[in-house]
């Protein structure tokens, strides 16, 4: 029964991420997420409903667009499966219950903010608002106003630390060291994760940015790498392995 589930969350994932995709790329370009529908953006082709079925439509149509032939991102793939996958993955970890629901939101919230900040260096206002408000909601009617008022608190605090990260970072380095949707993120990752994992979560992602960070460093490139991709990872991956501090500090002390 477990593994029918599971299935069944890793296809609703490769729908939701068909659709976080589409969410981060329209809202990075000022876009309405409603309308038009699924169209080609190089030549205008709406999708019939056969060219948009996740995974199965970009692998029948050899990542190309039926009407131009230009290509698909193969972005759109990737997120499909990994987003499938996550969910598949959240239900092993919560089954159903109250924190299932807290996760999906969370982790939903989070490959948009990847895609948009991968791809347009933007972390977008509208998501982490909505997804804060629905965590709230869920917070409130689900636990209570003390639960919230606790989560709440979490999230301030975390905030207020990545805040204090930036002005030394940028003391020490003499220019913006982080950008403010990353601060505004932390703010998610209290409410969601608690103070003291999100900021375990800091170090956890600088520790996966740096051998990205090292890479580019020795390319002589000046790219500049978006710390929200990394950052999300690093809670997605606390999330679904419902790592807690005990489980930290007893890797530390070993």
């Amino acid at each position: 029964m477990d593994m029918m589930y599971e299935v069944m969350f890793f296809i609703l994932g490769t729908v939701m991420g068909s659709f976080f995709h589409v969410v981060a790329t329209r809202l990075s370009n000022d876009e309405s997420i409603i309308s038009p529908g699924s169209h080609c953006p190089k030549c205008n082709h709406y999708l019939k409903w056969y060219e948009n079925i996740p995974i199965f439509s970009y692998l029948f149509l050899k990542g190309r667009c039926r009407n131009c032939h230009s290509k698909i991102p193969l972005s759109y793939l990737v997120v499909e499966i990994v987003t499938g996958l996550l969910y598949a993955a959240i239900y092993h970890s919560f089954k159903f219950s109250f924190e299932l629901g807290i996760a999906l939101v969370f982790v939903s919230a989070l490959i948009t903010v990847i895609v948009s900040d991968i791809e347009y260096m933007i972390i977008l206002d509208e998501v982490l608002i909505f997804s804060t408000l629905v965590l709230a909601l869920m917070y409130l009617f689900g636990k209570g106003i003390d639960v919230l008022a606790y989560h709440i608190y979490s999230g301030v605090g975390a905030f207020l630390s990545m805040y204090a990260i930036k002005w030394l970072g940028d003391k020490a380095f003499h220019k913006e060291s982080l950008g403010g949707g990353d601060i505004k993120l932390m703010f998610l990752f209290g409410m969601v994760l608690g103070l003291p994992m999100a900021i375990v979560t800091i170090f956890l992602a600088t520790f996966i940015a740096f051998p990205v960070a090292l890479l580019i460093l020795f390319s002589d490139k000046e790219n500049i790498i978006p710390f929200g991709p990394f950052l999300s990872m690093a809670a997605i991956l606390v999330m679904v392995s419902k790592l807690g501090l005990d489980d930290v500090l007893t890797f530390l002390v070993k």
